[in-house]
């Protein structure tokens, strides 16, 4: 993917003021001269709140993308605020906010529509999740900004997509965990849907969003045009919840809800240790099921003939739990994961965070690494995506003081300090 070549002087990869540096880790990486960043040159400005567009943006900061976040000068991300704080400082925030320098922009007033269209010029992506319409009534639409950069690629994050009876309503990712047929196959039999205590549909269309941008920009390669991706929350985790669409369309099948249970293979669910703790058992294979009857002592059930498919074995997952339940039930945590991974049969033990930052095969991994922060000192949070062997993915900084960099980028793109001054008396900075 060939960058945009910016209009002013090369952006430096991160703050020159305060710029934290990841400590070591094997997975973390390092951005050297003879191997630049796979993103490196890549200009985004992030223009989105909570959650799915700023992820985007985060992902393809962690890969190198110089990420510029434009935030109300009023108005913050309210990801700022969301959850627990430390000293008045958001933390999730600086999960989120991470890899990105921060500035501020009023788009509804004259100046920051201007200086917008003037970081557009140089940008290679712009990520928003405006509602259909909204940079349109500001004439920032796609019009305005193709027009001042022909390569741009602009990423639309909404509830519900940019056309459509449901277009205009505001959407959130409780809304597409619902909408979705996710809450009506979660949760027990008995039990009301369950929705997820975490942004699911936000994080799952965050990453579709990075891996669309990533494909318009190689569209981007042979054509020499920018697009619009529109992305709306209810699609990708439909994409994600599997064949429930073609199982109704040819069997007029609706999942129910089964709680831990599966109903294409058993036994699959949670079961607690004589120590109270609980793991979790997946039998998707028939030999791993196999070996897990005759690890807690019922090879006979394998000669069943309903054992022969995983269908079969789920609809007999009452006999087949009260076996393994019970045995794992006589026994310690230690010594349920010790005899599962002597007989490899597929365990794992059901883990809350503090369980997660001390597990040694996350340590191995270097999954949770750690970041200077001038704010808050040495803070953990989650390593980049996934492991590159030749341009591995990096954390330079943690997410930024609000507008901490606004006069930097807006110098940097020409602008004089009585420019910037002009645009701070008119409020739109």
């Amino acid at each position: 993917m060939t960058p945009t070549t910016p209009q002013s002087s090369t952006t430096p990869q991160s703050p020159t003021t305060s710029q934290p540096s990841t400590t070591s880790q094997p997975s973390t990486g390092s951005h050297s001269p003879t191997h630049p960043a796979p993103l490196s040159g890549l200009r985004v400005l992030d223009l989105a709140t909570l959650f799915a567009g700023p992820l985007a943006a985060t992902l393809l900061g962690d890969f190198g993308a110089e990420v510029v976040k434009i935030e109300h000068p009023a108005k913050p991300d309210p990801s700022r605020g969301h959850g627990p704080s430390k000293d008045g400082v958001g933390l999730w925030w600086k999960m989120l906010g991470r890899n990105k320098r921060a500035i501020t922009l009023d788009l509804s007033r004259p100046g920051g529509r201007k200086t917008l269209l003037r970081l557009a010029a140089t940008a290679d992506v712009i990520v928003e999740n405006f509602r259909p319409g909204t940079l349109e009534r500001w004439d920032l639409g796609w019009d305005e900004l193709s027009a001042v950069n022909p390569r741009l690629v602009l990423a639309r994050v909404t509830g519900f997509g940019q056309f459509g009876p449901y277009a205009h309503r505001p959407g959130f990712g409780t809304l597409a965990e619902a909408m979705s047929g996710f809450a009506a196959m979660t949760g027990e039999p008995d039990a009301p849907p369950t929705l997820p205590p975490f942004g699911l549909a936000d994080s799952i269309a965050g990453l579709a969003t990075a891996y669309a941008v990533l494909t318009a920009l190689a569209a981007r390669d042979r054509t020499g045009e920018g697009q619009v991706v529109d992305m709306a929350l209810i699609e990708p985790i439909l994409t994600v919840l599997g064949p429930q669409p073609i199982w109704y369309d040819q069997l007029g099948h609706v999942q129910p809800r089964t709680g831990n249970r599966s109903q294409n293979n058993a036994p699959r669910n949670t079961y607690r240790t004589a120590d109270g703790t609980w793991v979790a058992v997946s039998t998707s294979a028939q030999s791993v099921a196999e070996r897990v009857m005759r690890l807690v002592g019922r090879p006979d059930l394998t000669d069943e003939p309903w054992f022969a498919t995983g269908a079969g074995r789920a609809r007999h997952a009452d006999v087949l739990d009260e076996a393994v339940g019970g045995w794992i039930a006589r026994h310690s945590r230690a010594d349920v994961l010790a005899a599962f991974e002597k007989a490899e049969a597929a365990v794992a033990p059901v883990q809350d965070v503090r369980d997660v930052m001390a597990d040694p095969q996350y340590r191995a991994l270097g999954t949770i690494t750690t970041v200077d922060d001038p704010e808050l000192g040495p803070v953990r949070m989650q390593n980049v995506l996934f492991r590159l062997s030749a341009t591995p993915g990096a954390i330079r900084w943690a997410g930024r003081p609000h507008g901490a960099d606004t006069e930097e980028v807006l110098t940097e793109l020409g602008l004089t300090r009585t420019d910037v001054k002009a645009l701070r008396e008119e409020g739109a900075v």
